[in-house]
């Protein structure tokens, strides 16, 4: 797969638009869409962005689902040839809905399929929608004639799959409700790093992630877990996302991973957490022996 600015001359692509945040089911369909056009010898592509637009205007950072370096993970993994992330800036969000299907979308991603979700929105004030790209399929020359594909809501419980719907189901620590809809559990991605080694001395060694500052993060607490090292290898664990009331006065979030079973040195290695089951919120206890036993009762009913 190829992060591209633009699409060499004599390749011609579907095209799929989207924010792709949470990679859910939804998406998974409009990928699957894309790479059927492989037969008529057109290349995969994905139209993204590099930050949530509504964060531009808002000046918040709402937190997402997958971070690009995720995002790009997963799309890699689905089996896409190119990703092109739009920067997002007042130059950007401002594109007339015309011009960025004729100039972006043709002219420089050589799309002849364009294929997104019902509630497609482009181009300034989010003015560009799906009936609009109907429109200019039908009203192209010959040259730049494209098919425009409008891809169903996959629906889950009576609902329709979205970012938002998963983004609620994380943020209240409801890990099944949001695997389910996401076709995987939500997952953090990083690098180990050096930690307190506290746990080493107490016979519960963890595995600590400092979390991307954009990640969306589930409430602070106790998750049963499975990890993924960078070897493919998987392991069941428990994780505790949080601040560690107990043992440290500062802010930081982290995420600390007791791996069932192992006894590895994996500092500076990539791993993949996977937040199966929120167990229980975080605590503050009286002192270590308090906090050695819940560890433990953690560890037995996530076994």
């Amino acid at each position: 797969m190829q992060v591209v600015s633009g699409i060499a001359d004599g390749i011609s692509t579907a095209v799929a638009i989207g924010k792709f945040d949470g990679m859910h089911l939804g998406h998974e369909k409009l990928l699957k869409e894309i790479k059927a056009y492989r037969s008529e010898g057109l290349y995969s592509l994905v139209f993204t962005f590099e930050k949530p637009v509504a964060d531009f205007f808002t000046g918040d950072q709402s937190g997402v689902l997958t971070t690009n370096d995720e995002k790009l993970a997963l799309l890699e993994e689905a089996g896409i040839d190119y990703v092109y992330m739009m920067p997002v800036n007042k130059d950007t969000v401002s594109y007339e809905p015309e011009a960025f299907v004729r100039e972006m979308l043709i002219s420089r991603l050589h799309a002849r399929v364009i294929a997104a979700g019902a509630d497609l929105s482009f181009g300034d004030k989010g003015a560009g929608d799906m009936e609009l790209l109907k429109r200019l399929s039908d009203a192209g020359s010959a040259k730049n004639r494209f098919k425009a594909v409008q891809i169903d809501k996959v629906m889950y419980e009576g609902e329709e799959i979205s970012s938002t719907l998963v983004r609620d189901a994380v943020s209240i620590g409801n890990m099944e409700r949001a695997g389910a809809m996401l076709g995987r559990p939500y997952f953090l991605h990083g690098e180990v790093v050096h930690g307190r080694k506290l746990g080493r001395t107490i016979g519960i060694p963890t595995a600590n992630l400092i979390p991307d500052a954009d990640k969306l993060m589930p409430p602070f607490g106790v998750y049963h877990s499975r990890i993924r090292l960078d070897d493919g290898r998987s392991f069941k664990g428990i994780t505790n996302i949080g601040v560690k009331p107990t043992i440290k006065d500062d802010k930081a979030v982290t995420a600390e991973t007791h791996i069932f079973d192992f006894d590895e040195d994996i500092y500076g290695r990539k791993i993949q957490v996977s937040l199966c089951h929120f167990e229980r919120r975080e605590m503050k206890f009286e002192g270590m022996d308090e906090l050695i036993k819940q560890m433990e009762e953690d560890i037995r009913r996530a076994l």
